[in-house]
């Protein structure tokens, strides 16, 4: 999908958080806000939104040389993420649906993005937690469980850091053994890197590999040709985060795409209202 105008606010409001993340002076808030706004004012708008915000970062991390910022940010959310993952592994197993039930509980975990709301606490995790238990998922969920039962390998794009927990307790479902998690390639906004697997137990469970991209989505001509290679040879894509579903809800093979829808822009183009959960099968 395109950027639309109404996605240059939010690009800029996640900039500045960022700036002010890597540096503690107005000035230099200013300064580095100028260069960005002049990095996207010669972006083209055709792009998805999550290639201006790989502009932006790959910007910001030069001028500031952090390359990090939300590094400290993501070990709280993988900490404040553990602390639920003994209790929502036992309400699975007590579900009548267990599969299901770990669908709505990784989208729950898709509060978890400083990309669209800041200051993330406990308070938030147990909220989002009684939604999953009550709110309805839209979507085609029986495709997705034909899918799964079918296939013998599964692709699964994670989102961001500390929503990791969460789809381990989907991908424990989904038979680790056929499961390959990807991950992004270098650090871009609070999205999971294979420091976060790895802090969440994540790589003794499945194989986790790296995209090779900054973005913070899965652009295909931006990662390495080995991810590339296994996101078109696996049975099953399952793609976690409106991020992804930016930059894939064109992609040329089945995806299921699993999020919350967050903001007024993915309504629009989804045509559904925002707080949505959503598991969409994406026909290539």
């Amino acid at each position: 999908m395109k950027t639309t105008l109404d996605c240059i606010p939010c690009l800029l409001r996640g900039a500045l958080e960022s700036v002010r993340l890597a540096s503690p002076h107005p000035r230099t808030h200013e300064r580095i806000m100028r260069e960005l706004l002049r990095v996207l004012g010669e972006t083209s708008l055709e792009y998805p939104p999550p290639f201006l915000s790989q502009s932006l970062h790959r910007r910001l991390r030069i001028l500031t040389g952090v390359e990090d910022p939300y590094r400290a940010a993501k070990d709280e959310q993988n900490r404040l993420a553990l602390r639920f993952l003994d209790d929502m592994r036992d309400g699975i197993d007590a579900a009548a649906d267990p599969l299901i039930t770990a669908v709505r509980l990784a989208i729950a975990g898709n509060i978890i993005d400083l990309g669209v709301k800041t200051g993330i606490e406990n308070k938030d995790i147990q909220a989002a937690l009684i939604r999953a238990a009550e709110e309805p998922i839209t979507g085609d969920i029986e495709d997705f469980r034909t899918a799964v039962g079918e296939a013998r390998s599964i692709l699964y794009l994670a989102d961001n850091a500390g929503e990791i927990v969460f789809d381990r307790l989907l991908v424990e479902r989904l038979s680790p053994a056929r499961v390959t998690l990807a991950v992004r390639g270098k650090p871009v906004i609070n999205d999971a890197t294979i420091v976060d697997a790895r802090d969440v137990g994540l790589h003794s469970l499945v194989e986790v590999i790296e995209n090779g991209s900054d973005a913070p989505g899965t652009i295909l001509a931006d990662c390495r040709p080995e991810f590339v290679q296994r996101f078109h040879a696996a049975d099953l894509v399952l793609a976690k985060g409106q991020g992804n579903f930016e930059t894939l809800s064109q992609a040329r093979r089945d995806v299921f795409f699993l999020f919350h829808v967050k903001c007024p822009v993915i309504a629009d183009h989804v045509g559904l209202p925002t707080g949505t959960n959503l598991l969409r099968h994406h026909r290539g």
